[in-house]
C-alpha cells in the first residue's frame, strides 16, 4: 500500500513540475505587463479554499524562487561562478555552493515582500501577526520576482567585458528600481487610500529597512 502511495506522490509532483512550464510564462507575463492586477489577483485568491488557490498561475513565492533559480542558471551560463561562492570570507565564508547562494538570493530578495507587507499593516494600525500579513506578503511576491528577474540581468550585463554591456546594465538596473518603486508608491496609495506622496514616504521607508537588514546581516558575517 505504502509503494502505490509513493507512486501516486511521484506521479502528483511530475504533474506539478512539468505545468510549471506552462504556467512560470504565464505567471511571469502577466507580473510584467499587469503587476497590480496580479497583487489584487493574489489578495482575491487568499479567500479561497487552498485547494482552489493560484489554479491558474504559479503561488506567488513559488514563482520568487524558481525566478532566482533561472536567474541563477542564466548567471552560470554567461558570467561562470559567482565571486561570492568562489569567495570564503565574509558572507562567502556561508555560500559554499550555489545551492546555499541561492537560498541567499531568495532571503535577500524576499525582505522586500516581508518589509512592504509589515509596513502595509503597521501602516494599517494593525496588529503584526502572521494573519493580516500573509496576504501583503504573497502579492508582493508577484512584483519581487520580476524585480529580481531585472536586477539579476543587470548584475550579468555589469560583469560582461563590452562597455556597451555595463552600459545596458547600469541602465537596467535604473529600471528595475523605478519600476518596483512606482509600483510599491501605487500598491500603498491604493491599500492605505491615502496620497502618493505618503504612499511614497511609506515606500520609500520600507526599502530602506529591507535594506538595511540586508545590510546588518551583511555586517554581522563580515
Amino acid at each position: 500500500m505504502n509503494f502505490f502511495n509513493l507512486l501516486k506522490s511521484l506521479d502528483e509532483l511530475l504533474y506539478e513540475v512539468m505545468a510549471w512550464l506552462i504556467f512560470y510564462p504565464v505567471t511571469l507575463w502577466r507580473a510584467l505587463t499587469r503587476p497590480l492586477k496580479m497583487m489584487d489577483y493574489s489578495d482575491a485568491e487568499q479567500g479561497d479554499a487552498e485547494e482552489k488557490q493560484y489554479t491558474d498561475t504559479l503561488s506567488p513565492p513559488l514563482f520568487l524562487l524558481l525566478t532566482l533559480v533561472i536567474s541563477h542558471a542564466l548567471e552560470l551560463s554567461t558570467v561562470g561562478e559567482s565571486a561570492i561562492v568562489l569567495d570564503k570570507t565574509g558572507l562567502g565564508g556561508l555560500v559554499n555552493d550555489d545551492s546555499t547562494y541561492i537560498l541567499m538570493r531568495v532571503a535577500f530578495f524576499s525582505l522586500f515582500p516581508l518589509v512592504m507587507a509589515a509596513r502595509l499593516v503597521k501602516a494599517r494600525g494593525r496588529k503584526l501577526d502572521r494573519a493580516p500579513l500573509k496576504a501583503p506578503f504573497y502579492s508582493q511576491c508577484y512584483v519581487a520576482a520580476p524585480f529580481a528577474l531585472m536586477v539579476s540581468g543587470a548584475g550579468i550585463l555589469l560583469q560582461l567585458k563590452p562597455l556597451a554591456a555595463g552600459i545596458a546594465g547600469l541602465a537596467l538596473l535604473a529600471f528595475a528600481l523605478l519600476w518596483f518603486g512606482s509600483l510599491q508608491i501605487l500598491w500603498f496609495a491604493q491599500h492605505l487610500r491615502t496620497s502618493r506622496w505618503r504612499a511614497a514616504l511609506h515606500a520609500s521607508r520600507a526599502m530602506v529597512e529591507a535594506l538595511a537588514v540586508f545590510v546588518v546581516f551583511s555586517l554581522i558575517f563580515a
